[in-house]
This record gives structure tokens, sequence and C-alpha cells, in this order.
């Protein structure tokens, strides 16, 4: 078995590459959402493709419905360890608005921040600044001892910003060559800039969008006001009866699924200390929301959620015209918690508005993505293992935490593959992602390397069952 500490020696003497290279490929303008940039997510597949064939990988690019996907293999030493399937995603989101942004978004700065050096970049942080992180562990594997511990599957796609549209149909066609004995996830964050985390909880996603159409055309709001149904007012009281006035969501059953937290589980999470109103005094904000009566990390890793994420209809240029407008719109998602089904979500919301409609209005619901939420095992030895790696990286024990976000790709390699996901990120709370100026700190890169480094030598100790 190899020493650890000659591939860390090794990623140590090797920072300015690493660093390079991560430049590299923050230059590819890989926006999954933006037709223009297909030949960049392209470009970006390409590149990904190259490095881990440079590292002893069997690597290809291979087609999807949409932006391909990179398929690598290692056969690592002879019936070693577990089989491991690292996870990650080369695409990014637009830049727009591009003149908040102080640089070029698709030229990569370093500056100098809080917590030191940090790079600011699209995508810095999600997902190409911690995919970099364990493709330079493996690199520095290769570099050092000829290969990986164990066995290593890699996939990286390039539609997760645009809802992983087309991965799960790939992995159904794949699945005997991808399965593994866990998979491995950098895309969640730290508990802070000095503490690591294991994120042991995502919630799930509902994106939808709802229109409602009533005249067959723009009316004059003179001569059809107070006669002609406007879908503008409708939706928005329709929205607006979503929640009550103590943050909760009315669609009947919406809850029926949603569990109470465990007492020992909100007793640990109480005892993180964390500090809501500085949470929100950082974009600006003084009061917290959502569900009274709950705890703040309650709400944010083990509630559903339901938002307006935008709306629109009717005139909305410059100066005025008065018009009653033919139809509505609104983007509306919701955060679901382990357990709960988007479909029968979906259901609900369809029930609520059409129970609220006139004979005149008309409605339709187009949805974007739908995922479950998660839990992953906290006493598996996969756990345990990146405990150890973590500590011995940062000098303290990692946080056994919980995460608001999605990840469509976690619930599918669940569904699909049954493999449970060890979600090891080295993000922060303000890398502003997918905001203009997004930023990954120096030393979270160069210490996400180091503990890839020691998880790999951790889980390569596994005996699978």
């Amino acid at each position: 078995m190899m020493d650890v500490d000659k591939v860390l020696a090794a990623a140590a003497a090797g920072r300015e590459a690493s660093r390079a290279r991560w430049f590299e490929l923050l230059r590819i303008p890989s926006v999954s959402a933006q037709p223009a940039h297909a030949g960049d997510c392209r470009r970006a597949a390409e590149w990904v493709r190259a490095q881990l064939a440079g590292m002893g990988f069997l690597a290809q690019v291979r087609e999807t419905g949409g932006h391909p996907v990179v398929v690598a293999q290692h056969p690592g030493p002879t019936g070693t360890g577990p089989h491991l399937l690292y996870y990650g995603h080369y695409d990014v989101q637009p830049p727009e608005p591009l003149e908040l942004w102080s640089s070029p978004p698709f030229e990569p700065v370093m500056t100098e921040g809080p917590n030191g050096p940090r790079v600011v970049a699209r995508g810095a942080v999600d997902d190409k600044g911690q995919t970099m992180t364990w493709l330079e562990a493996l690199r520095f594997w290769h570099e050092t001892a000829g290969g990986p511990p164990c066995r290593v599957s890699v996939l990286i796609e390039g539609e997760e910003e645009v809802g992983s549209k087309n991965l799960a149909a790939f992995l159904e066609t794949h699945a005997e060559e991808l399965r593994a004995d866990v998979a491995v996830v950098s895309d969640t964050n730290q508990w802070d800039a000095a503490t690591p985390a294991i994120s042991t909880r995502l919630r799930g996603m509902l994106y939808t969008q709802i229109d409602i159409r009533a005249a067959n055309k723009d009316l004059h709001s003179g001569l059809f006001g107070g006669s002609a149904l406007n879908p503008i007012n409708l939706l928005t009281r329709i929205l607006g009866e979503l929640k009550d006035e103590a943050g909760v969501i009315q669609i009947p059953g919406f809850y029926d699924d949603v569990p109470e937290l465990p007492a020992a589980l909100a007793a640990q999470w109480n005892a993180l200390g964390f500090d809501e109103r500085a949470f929100l005094g950082g974009v600006g904000l003084s009061e917290p929301a959502g569900e009274m009566g709950r705890g703040a990390l309650e709400r944010l890793w083990a509630r559903p959620t339901a938002d307006v994420n935008g709306i629109w209809g009717g005139y909305t240029g410059e100066g005025s015209k008065t018009v009653i407008p033919a139809e509505a719109h609104a983007k509306v998602s919701f955060r679901l918690v382990p357990g709960t089904s988007p479909t029968k979500v979906l259901a609900g919301l369809r029930d609520f508005i059409v129970a609220r409609l006139p004979e005149d209005a008309r409605v339709s619901i187009q949805v974007f993505s739908m995922s479950e939420g998660i839990k992953v095992p906290a006493d598996s030895p996969y756990v345990e293992a990146a405990k150890g790696a973590l500590a011995a990286t940062f000098g303290r024990a990692p946080v056994l935490m919980g995460c608001g976000g999605s990840i469509p790709v976690v619930s599918s390699m669940k569904q699909i593959l049954g493999l449970d996901s060890l979600l090891v990120g080295f993000g922060l709370e303000d890398d502003q992602v997918h905001s203009p100026n997004e930023k990954f700190d120096l030393a979270c890169f160069e210490k996400g390397i180091d503990s890839h480094i020691r998880l790999l030598d951790a889980l390569s100790r596994i005996q699978p069952r």
C-alpha cells in the first residue's frame, strides 16, 4: 500500500500546476442552458476526457440526448477495496448579468478575501473547482503510485445546471457499467472556512411553470376592465394562497409524508450554534421567514418549501400600456424532504389551482425537474472513512449536516444504480454560487485535494460487503 504522505507531498509540490489546470477548465464557457455554448460544453467534455486519459483511465466522451457525458474507468490494484464512482459536472450557470461581475466571468482572477486568496470565475466552485479537487487527487495518486489505490469509475455530466434531464436515461442504459459500491460527490459545502462537513441529507425538487390563460387576446382595460377576467390578478391570488400567515403550505396532503425531526437530531443541530441572523445579514436581510415555530436548521434542511421564482404577463416594457393580458405565467418550485413524492406534490398543486379557477380560465403546468430527497446512512463505513480523512486534513472533526439544495443525480444514482452517495464538499456560504462574482477560496480548493487524497486511501481499506 502506498504511503499516503508521499502522495500528499506530491500534491503540495504541484499546487501551481493544479491551479493552472483548474484555470484552463474555467476558461471554457460551458453554459449548458444556452444553445450558443453547445460547442463549449463539448470542448469541456473533451478537456476532462483528456485529463483522465493522461492518468491511465480508459476515458470516453459519450453522447446523450443533449450535452455529452464523460465516462472513465480505472481497474486499480487487483482485488483491493471497493469500487468507487466519482461524479461531477462540467457545465455552469449563465453568467448574466454581466455588468455585475468585477472581472470577465470566464477569465479566472485571484483576489484577496477574508480567508486569504480566492479565485473568481463562473464555475469556480460549482462544480468545476469542486470536481477538480478529486481529479487532482487522482492525478497525484497516478503520478506517485501509478494509479488509484482501488477501482475507480468517473461520471462527469454536462447538464446538471439544467436539471440533468438526460442523465437518468443514460444511467439506465449503462447501469451495469456504472454500478459500484458507493458514489463520491463534491458539490456541497463545508460547515465554515475552518470546519469540514459531510452532508447526510439533501432535499428533493419539483420545479414547475404555471400558465393561466383567459381571453383569446390582450384587452383594452378601459373597454373591458370590470368585466373581463384578468389572469395576472387570478394567478397572484392563487399563489398568495399557497401559504398561510404562519408559512404553512396549504396544498391538501402536502405534509402527509413529512416526518417530524427526531429529538436527537434536533439536539445535534442546535448544538452547532447556527446564527441565522448573521446568515441572513450577509445577504441584506434581518428577519427569518418560513414556517413559524420551527428551528432555523430544521427549516433549511428538514422541512419542505414552496417558492415563486418568477412571474410575468401583460405589458412589462417602458412606459404604460393599459391592457388586461390574455395570459399570466409563474415559475414555482418546491424543495422536498426525503420520503416525499414529487409526483404526489405535483398532483396536489394541480388540484389546488384547478379548485380556484373560474369558468373562463385554463391552466397548464410544465415540469422542468423532479427529484426525491435523499438521506445517507450516517453510520456507514464510507462516512466513517470520510470523517477520518477530513479530520486529518483540517485538524478538526467534520460536521454531519443537512443540505437544503438538490442534486438530482444523487437521487437517480440511488434509484437506478442502488448507490448511496458520500457527499463531501468544500464550498462556503459566501461563494455566490449562481450569482455574479462566484468564487472559491484557494484554501478550500487545496484542502479539498488533500482531503480526497486521504479519502481515496481510507476508502480503499474498506472491504465491500
